[in-house]
């Protein structure tokens, strides 16, 4: 998977989630998604670094890290909770569909199948 298709899957499942509020507010190249006020994923529009950061709970977060070449500690926030993903071939839509989710479920979302 591309960084570009990455960071498509992340924006269209972001963008399909209820109370959802995306814009730039702190530089031009870091497109952030809210749920209720809270950040739940950032969008770095970077060509030299194409990843997506989310937040995790700290133990899935040190597995990802572990069994995932371009999953690395979160960029821009607490290193604990937040993880960062970049492209690569172990990169799948299901698995950032499913880190875009629980990122929202964590911020305060409610995601269809966890109501």
């Amino acid at each position: 998977m591309t960084g570009e298709e990455l960071q498509q899957i992340a924006r269209d499942t972001a963008a399909s989630l209820d109370d959802v509020s995306n814009g730039r507010p702190f530089t031009p190249h870091l497109d952030v998604w809210k749920v209720r006020g809270k950040v739940f994923l950032i969008v770095t529009e970077d060509p030299d670094l194409q990843i997506i950061t989310v937040k995790v709970d700290p133990p899935y977060g040190e597995a990802l890290r572990r069994d995932h070449e371009t999953i690395t500690s979160g960029h821009y926030l607490d290193k604990r909770h937040w993880i960062s993903i970049g492209p690569g071939n172990a990169i799948t839509t299901e698995l950032i569909e499913d880190l875009v989710y629980t990122s929202y479920d964590l911020a305060g979302g409610r995601t269809p199948e966890h109501s």
